[in-house]
């Protein structure tokens, strides 16, 4: 079966984002009251939004996650992600590849928020490729590990989901590819991967690779 669309997840895909967001998330926990490592933190929430791990938050920090609390640190995730932020090696070269592949039919389906989204492909050359094709599990009623983003993300290209590419990096958003009826790759870097290949396989990635330059000629190799 040959892939008419691929749907891309960002942080740790398309952009280089999760360190620096996990520093800010891990130093405003540790001021609030919950000491952990920036270790721990990163494996507690990576591929999960903040608000989806209030109930331990509120018990470590003995502290309500409130709407303040969550505006200080998109500001200050923000701040240092526009500072600091780049893509993945390879990935704008690839992302323009296959958008001329595919003619056009790739979409992005996060688990952040469509304002960082937007943000971070706008920085590093991306949104043009994406337009209108950019969603947020933060708008759908449940957002990853259940499909809804993937599902949305596919209806807007107009492409039934088990002919769509998902690419992943991420369990829970493996997971939601998979849950979606698409077939998953996952993406898993030589250098600061948050999953390892194994781990990726078992949440049902088809194929993992570790380089995203790599990716249009898996497509095409795929696609033959």
């Amino acid at each position: 079966m040959q892939f008419e669309a691929i749907l891309f997840d960002c942080d740790g895909v398309l952009v280089d984002s999760e360190l620096i967001t996990n520093r800010v998330l891990h130093g405003m926990l540790n001021e609030s009251g919950w000491v952990l490592s920036e270790d721990d933190c990163m494996r507690i929430f990576i591929g999960k939004t903040v608000r989806s791990e209030t109930a331990r938050i509120e018990s470590e920090t003995g502290q309500p996650l409130t709407d303040a609390w969550m505006a200080e640190f998109y500001e200050r995730r923000n701040a240092r992600l526009r500072a600091e932020l780049v893509a993945i090696e390879g990935a704008l070269d690839a992302v323009q590849a296959v958008h001329q592949q595919l003619n056009g039919k790739i979409a992005v389906a996060s688990g952040a928020d469509k304002p960082k989204v937007i943000m971070q492909l706008d920085k590093v050359g991306m949104l043009p490729f994406f337009g209108a094709h950019v969603f947020s599990g933060h708008d759908l009623p449940r957002t990853k590990p259940w499909p809804d983003v993937y599902l949305a993300a596919a209806a807007s290209l107009g492409i039934a989901p088990r002919r769509c590419l998902v690419i992943e990096d991420s369990v829970p958003g493996l997971t939601a590819g998979v849950r979606a009826g698409a077939t998953v790759w996952g993406y898993c870097p030589q250098v600061n991967a948050h999953s390892t290949p194994e781990q990726l396989l078992q949440a049902g990635a088809t194929h993992v690779f570790n380089d995203m330059a790599d990716l249009p000629r898996l497509l095409a190799q795929a696609n033959q």
